[in-house]
């Protein structure tokens, strides 16, 4: 239903602030945005990247009215038809505006027009078919906006293959929202994207194309790099812009439907924790108020379940919601499971849901923050059933508190069944999705949750005989010489992995990952980018692997402890770009 678009991302002229803090830093800022230099450059660089049809109809978007008024003049001084408007025109002064551009020119002396410069109106709501190219001038403050902006080239139209997408990129702070935008994920994770903007066109199907220039792509990555995404204010700009477009307070499935901020970043804020919280502290409008140890509920379910990485918990807690089903949970959860996700509901699966629910599955500082976080008791008769504990039962007879955490469970069951239902090999990890240490400990059915320190690079679990190993691919340079491990792929199917330092060929982690099949364990590859973001600290799952029997002992560098290389087979090899994303520097 939309024509292609061909999106170039073009180095900016200068390194310009996003704004001027005193009126002569503002005025120099406007002096350098419609100098005659800036104005030569646009030009050259629009006849350069072209457009699809005749002639250039376009629509040129900037910041200020003064600066479409002066970008106006300047470009008729240099030869162009062009007109400033802004929402203090008239309707029928836009609607002229509108004929003069997609007007047929006969001879020069039509009065037609090259570009329309806009600042604050064509965003939304206009349909202009004939537009084949479109300039951004400004920095770009909402990815809704953008795409809005973008769109208004995406109508298709006689005599037009496609529109050219001009950006010119200059040196502001909030970059990154332009591969937030090109790629539709919200999800505010810098590894996301860092690699959206490698991959360039690969994130737009079908015959579109996404370019960025290097230095382009630079000021980008330091926008990435210097961003804060777990920052209120941010979090509070993206729930504005959603009450606004919607008119009322937002629920959670509205953020992933109306394409705004992943609503994950206020669970991740750690001021914040769950979005309950978030509007008690921001929202006027919102009236309602839990007690403590209900806030600790919502904020427990937001931060370990709401993200859909498993649904077993979330159809759990479902049931708790039914007079008929509240004191016999697990009864029928097994069936549930298989009949609705073709799920098989192990021994050691409920042992480690149990765990979860009863707060016995945290280790360390987190197992006290959430002591109220007990949601099922078991029958004191033998073998019998679990049902709702009597503390929690308080809690949903509180009607505020039962539509919460109905809304929370919705959320991420959708969640689930959107990223997280296409399961790898009985497993409940999805191949190329992003998992925590703890997500990890917790989808491998473990008894306890294995802090990170305790961890390591990889960790046995005897009892589920299950062995992830953690990669992070790019090494810091200041780390120890005994942790400067040389992890890398020699292909998108194979990896060289060095073990811990102080390990021998006859060591028992050794021995358990060569002999792992026929010892009949699953060892799991998770691997990341590199592990300075404090935001995202998640691996991708690449699969299941195995040991392919060449094998090395050495001694590491600068140290006396001896550490051993194995060569693995991935089952599956990675797919290609996210291979590449991570093999690259």
């Amino acid at each position: 239903m939309l024509c292609p678009f061909h999106y170039f991302g073009i180095t900016d002229l200068a390194m310009i602030s996003d704004e001027g803090n005193s009126r002569e830093e503002q005025l120099e800022n406007f002096r350098y945005l419609t100098s005659d230099d800036r104005v030569k450059y646009v030009m050259k660089q629009a006849a350069y990247f072209g457009y699809s049809g005749k002639r250039v109809k376009g629509l040129i978007f900037c910041s200020r009215v003064d600066e479409a008024r002066e970008l106006s003049s300047k470009f008729n001084e240099h030869g162009l038809r062009t007109i400033a408007l802004s929402g203090a025109d008239s309707e029928e002064v836009r609607a002229d505006a509108i004929e003069r551009l997609t007007m047929e020119v006969q001879s020069k002396e039509d009065d037609y027009l090259d570009y329309i410069i806009t600042v604050d109106i064509f965003s939304e709501g206009t349909d202009i078919v004939e537009v084949n190219q479109v300039i951004m001038l400004r920095p770009t403050q909402s990815p809704i906006v953008f795409i809005q902006q973008l769109g208004r080239g995406l109508r298709k139209a006689s005599e037009k293959e496609y529109v050219v997408i001009l950006d010119f990129i200059g040196n502001y702070k909030n970059n990154f929202m332009i591969p937030i935008a090109l790629s539709g994920d919200r999800s505010y994770n810098k590894d996301n994207i860092r690699r959206y903007l490698m991959e360039g066109g690969r994130v737009i199907p079908g015959a579109s194309t996404i370019h960025f220039d290097e230095i382009s792509r630079k000021r980008i990555f330091v926008s990435v790099d210097n961003a804060n995404f777990s920052d209120i204010k941010l979090i509070k700009e993206n729930y504005w812009n959603l009450k606004n477009k919607l008119g009322r307070i937002p629920r959670l499935r509205d953020f992933d439907d109306y394409g705004e901020m992943d609503v994950l970043r206020i669970f991740d804020n750690n001021s914040l924790c769950s979005y309950y919280k978030f509007l008690v502290k921001y929202e006027k409008e919102y009236e309602i108020r839990l007690t403590l140890k209900e806030e600790k509920v919502i904020e427990f379910v937001s931060k370990k379940l709401a993200n859909g990485k498993r649904i077993q918990e979330l159809r759990l807690l479902n049931r708790m919601f039914s007079d008929a089903l509240r004191f016999s949970l697990f009864a029928g959860l097994k069936e549930e499971l298989k009949d609705r996700y073709g799920i098989k509901m192990s021994e050691e699966q409920r042992e480690n849901i149990i765990n979860i629910m009863t707060n016995q599955f945290p280790a360390g500082a987190s197992k006290n923050s959430y002591a109220e976080c007990v949601f099922i008791e078991k029958d004191d008769v033998v073998g019998a059933d679990y049902h709702v504990s009597r503390s929690f039962e308080k809690m949903l007879a509180n009607r505020d508190f039962n539509e919460i955490l109905k809304e929370l469970i919705e959320f991420g069951i959708s969640r689930y069944e959107r990223d997280f239902s296409d399961t790898y090999r009985e497993t409940d990890f999805v191949l190329y999705q992003k998992y925590t240490y703890e997500d990890v400990c917790r989808l491998l059915n473990w008894e306890t949750n294995e802090v990170p320190l305790n961890i390591g690079g990889y960790k046995y679990d005897k009892k589920t005989k299950t062995f992830p190993v953690f990669i992070n691919y790019d090494k810091s340079e200041d780390i120890s010489d005994t942790t400067k491990y040389e992890d890398h792929f020699t292909s998108s199917s194979s990896l060289i992995a060095i073990s811990k330092s102080g390990r021998s060929i006859l060591s028992e982690d050794m021995q358990n990952f060569l002999h792992a099949e026929e010892r009949g364990i699953s060892v799991h590859l998770f691997v990341r980018k590199n592990k300075d973001d404090k935001i995202s600290k998640e691996f991708y799952y690449l699969g299941q692997m195995r040991a392919s029997g060449k094998i090395r002992e050495f001694v590491m560098p600068n140290t006396n402890k001896t550490a051993v290389e194995i060569e693995w087979l991935l089952d599956v090899p990675v797919r290609e770009d996210l291979y590449e994303y991570i093999v690259n520097k």
